[in-house]
């Protein structure tokens, strides 16, 4: 019988430059990866709001900031963390150690560190040591957010792979739609196409919002075979910006709006998968 070890054989692949036939990677069943594959379509206010309305239906919400380099939710959220994620990458404190408590909305963030562009360059083993913390303290939550950086790079890849469920954002914008059609087919050669959802952000219509869906759809079906099922959309909403130059969560100042409600019915959706994912682990435990 061989002894081997999926995580002790990722962590050798890691060092020694190999790449497995079919990479095995650990995976967080209520960890929840929100990626794009362009900056500018709205990923990091909407990983906010997400955390901030699963945090009120009574989850105990984690809130990650894993755009490495360009870390912005402590800025939205108006707030000044005396320690982050570089504290950790430095190995000078565990992952647990630089949570912080975002009273106004109910729940935990972990802090990125904007401008350090070698954060977005770790060694390969670093980052796998990274992901692999992110995954114990998961257990401590009953959901995990993870805010990725834009684009396809390979942090990104590694941290939607550990997620149960990676939520693409877009809009109707030419470039973001080719970008996370990108996104898409760099995850489908990665194993990872059975996780992927499309989130439509600032749709000016229910009707322009499903013919952006339908666009990324048809590029998947023809030259992926794939079918990425559309976990909702968010409409336009002027407050959006209003409530990010306040640095206030939309769910606090203005829990009414349109794009607000929005995204309170995806976090519907996605409480209702993870407790479907939950039910089946401990059927088949």
């Amino acid at each position: 019988m061989s002894d081997a070890n999926p995580k002790n054989e990722e962590t050798k692949n890691a060092m020694d430059g190999s790449k497995p036939a079919h990479p095995t990677y650990r995976q967080g069943k209520n960890v929840i990866a929100v990626a794009s594959g362009k900056g500018g379509v709205g990923k990091t206010w909407f990983s906010i709001t997400l955390s901030h309305a699963l945090a009120r239906q009574g989850k105990k919400v984690l809130l990650f900031d894993g755009d490495l380099g360009l870390a912005n939710i402590d800025v939205q959220l108006g707030l000044m963390p005396k320690r982050d994620l570089n504290d950790v990458i430095r190995g000078r404190l565990g992952l647990d150690k630089v949570i912080q408590r975002f009273e106004g909305g109910g729940f935990d963030i972990i802090a990125g560190r904007s401008g350090q562009a070698s954060l977005s360059a770790l060694p390969s083993q670093r980052l796998t040591m990274l992901r692999d913390q992110i995954l114990d303290v998961a257990n401590q939550y009953d959901v995990v957010i993870l805010d990725l950086g834009a684009g396809v790079d390979r942090t990104v890849r590694m941290l939607s792979a550990c997620a149960a469920r990676t939520l693409l954002v877009t809009t109707d914008e030419p470039t973001s739609l080719t970008d996370g059609y990108a996104f898409i087919k760099l995850g489908s050669a990665a194993g990872m196409s059975k996780n992927v959802g499309i989130v439509v952000n600032q749709a000016t219509s229910q009707t322009e919002g499903e013919k952006t869906y339908k666009t990324l759809l048809k590029a998947c079906e023809n030259f992926l075979r794939l079918t990425p099922p559309l976990i909702g959309m968010v409409r336009h909403d002027r407050k959006v910006k209003e409530t990010i130059r306040h640095q206030k969560p939309i769910l606090i100042r203005s829990p009414d709006a349109d794009a607000a409600m929005d995204v309170e019915k995806i976090a519907d959706i996605i409480a209702s998968d993870l407790s479907k994912r939950r039910k089946k682990a401990a059927q088949s435990a």
